[in-house]
């Protein structure tokens, strides 16, 4: 009977899988907005740079000739080696003051709240105004810095902007004193989340103040000094307004960089496929170190 009743049972069929399509509705219209902003207009960029258009008139597709004239040129040089200038003041000066400051006001410093609010402040503001306020300290009569060195018997101190060895390294200053604050901010979450049981294990092993940072804290530290590296890579890379609203690469190009060379050639001499070919070779300097960081972040991801 039971035999029987079994062979009457009908097969279960399996419901079939409805597909939801409401998470890629509420998706297609920002991806339609970066593809429209940010992929089509990149590479329309690569296309751009093997033209000779002159952002009005008709353009003929000229090969590799912008590159050819690019790596000739003297100006173009100029700006690359005062990116790489930038890039190793911004990796070096920065990290080491944000991080000293991190370790101090990790501590139970008094007031340390209300300095900690002061060095992060100018992360707050634009780069213009941080510009023109530098701009205003480096005046070389009425500035603060030269007030100072004349009010202590300097004769001629320099004109900061005007100076062809200095120009570049004083906008770099204010960049710094930006970045600083920012760079604390990191370390400071970073030394929160820091295990305290491996620190203390490091005190009853006997080490304390420089041994005690060098061997555990500052080695703890990886991940955040990976993230912050590569921050200061790519705003070094990027640097811009600060250029262009102090000096506009001046004086003679001393204090150029590769952005404000391609801003200038494309909007300025009306050469849009020359300054497209500078913006792709920015933009592969970017991913040269982009595209090894975002491997090792994914590489970590999938081992977790």
């Amino acid at each position: 009977m039971a035999q029987s009743i079994g062979l009457l049972e009908t097969p279960k069929v399996k419901p079939r899988r409805r597909t939801n399509l409401t998470p890629y509705l509420f998706l297609a219209v920002p991806l339609l907005i970066y593809f429209l902003w940010i992929i089509g207009p990149t590479f329309y960029t690569f296309y751009l740079s093997m033209t000779n258009w002159d952002g009005v008139s008709q353009f003929d597709f000229i090969g590799l000739a912008n590159y050819e004239r690019l790596f000739a040129d003297r100006d173009f040089t100029q700006a690359f080696f005062n990116n790489v200038r930038w890039l190793v003041i911004f990796i070096t000066v920065p990290t080491t003051i944000g991080l000293g400051l991190a370790m101090i006001f990790n501590t139970d410093v008094r007031g340390a709240r209300w300095f900690k609010i002061g060095f992060y402040a100018p992360l707050i503001l634009s780069f213009v105004v941080i510009g023109t306020i530098w701009a205003w300290i480096y005046e070389p009569r009425a500035g603060l810095i030269n007030s100072l060195l004349l009010g202590i018997g300097v004769e001629r101190p320099p004109g900061w902007l005007a100076d062809r060895n200095l120009a570049l390294y004083a906008i770099i200053g204010a960049a710094v004193w930006r970045q600083a604050g920012y760079v604390m901010i990191l370390y400071l979450a970073g030394l929160k989340n820091l295990d305290p049981s491996l620190i203390d294990s490091g005190r009853v092993d006997g080490a304390s103040g420089w041994t005690l940072f060098r061997y555990i804290i500052f080695p703890l530290l990886g991940p955040i000094t990976t993230v912050v590296l590569v921050i200061s890579v790519i705003d070094s890379l990027r640097a811009f307004d600060l250029v262009s609203v102090m000096t506009r690469g001046g004086p003679a190009g001393a204090s150029n960089v590769l952005a404000n060379f391609m801003y200038i050639e494309a909007f300025n001499n009306y050469k849009m496929g020359y300054g497209a070919s500078i913006a792709v070779v920015l933009f592969g300097l970017s991913l040269f170190i982009i595209i090894p960081y975002l491997y090792r972040i994914a590489k970590t991801e999938l081992e977790y």
